[in-house]
């Protein structure tokens, strides 16, 4: 009778928090899951990104380029590693292979869904505003998440408005068939606060300015 062999030891320590539920979103939109059933793929224009989504899991690999569709020039970056315990931890929770279109409510604890959202957010998010040249002084702006699951979106929305009591609208990009979920002007500022509660969240730097260039110009319009 042959020995079992040694139990594969996880890379990623698989405790919640802040900074992991914050990496659980990221691996929601510019993750994937190999066949393999044990790599974790991330990738990402931003260094910054990557570096975050290293920090949050507290792994250190090689980073590596990588180039998109047709296109030869690599400026994407990308890591890999291996981690049989973390990878059927992802399933467990609703993170599956071949995600884009299946991808539906992730099991997050209550107390860090908004640490997952920022993580979306800062995946597949986007923040916008423009004057309104019809009307004096009108600014407006809106925050979006992107998805590709009609499911994963209405999850998203369904817990936005039990949590918070915006509603939102969804609508469909003309450019890639995406759905957008969007929020507008005290709707964004209610989930923007929520996503942003603390000073030293972990973030993508550019998107959380951009939101503080938008509220300064709001403060100003508004005193």
């Amino acid at each position: 009778m042959t020995k079992p062999g040694p139990k594969p030891k996880g890379k990623v320590r698989i405790v919640w928090s802040a900074d992991f539920a914050y990496a659980i979103g990221l691996i929601a939109t510019d993750g994937n899951l190999s066949p393999s059933g044990r790599h974790i793929n991330f990738t990402s224009k931003d260094i910054e990104q990557i570096n975050n989504f290293q920090r949050t899991l507290g792994i250190r690999t090689k980073i590596g380029m990588k180039s998109r569709a047709k296109s030869k020039i690599k400026k994407y970056y990308v890591v890999q590693f291996g981690d049989v315990l973390f990878y059927q931890f992802l399933i467990s929770i609703g993170i599956t292979p071949a995600k884009s279109k299946s991808l539906s409510q992730i099991h997050i604890p209550q107390a860090y869904f908004f640490d997952f959202l920022r993580g979306v957010f800062d995946g597949d998010g986007y923040v916008y505003s423009y004057f309104d040249s019809r009307w004096k002084s009108s600014f407006l702006w809106y925050i979006g998440f992107c998805s590709a699951s009609t499911s994963f979106i209405e999850w998203i929305r369904h817990e936005l408005k039990e949590r918070l009591g915006v509603i939102g609208h969804v609508t469909k990009s003309c450019r890639n068939s995406c759905l957008q979920l969007k929020y507008a002007k005290q709707e964004a500022i209610r989930i923007v606060s929520d996503m942003y509660a603390e000073s030293d969240v972990i973030c993508l730097t550019r998107k959380r300015l951009k939101i503080k260039r938008i509220l300064d110009i709001v403060s100003k319009l508004s005193s």
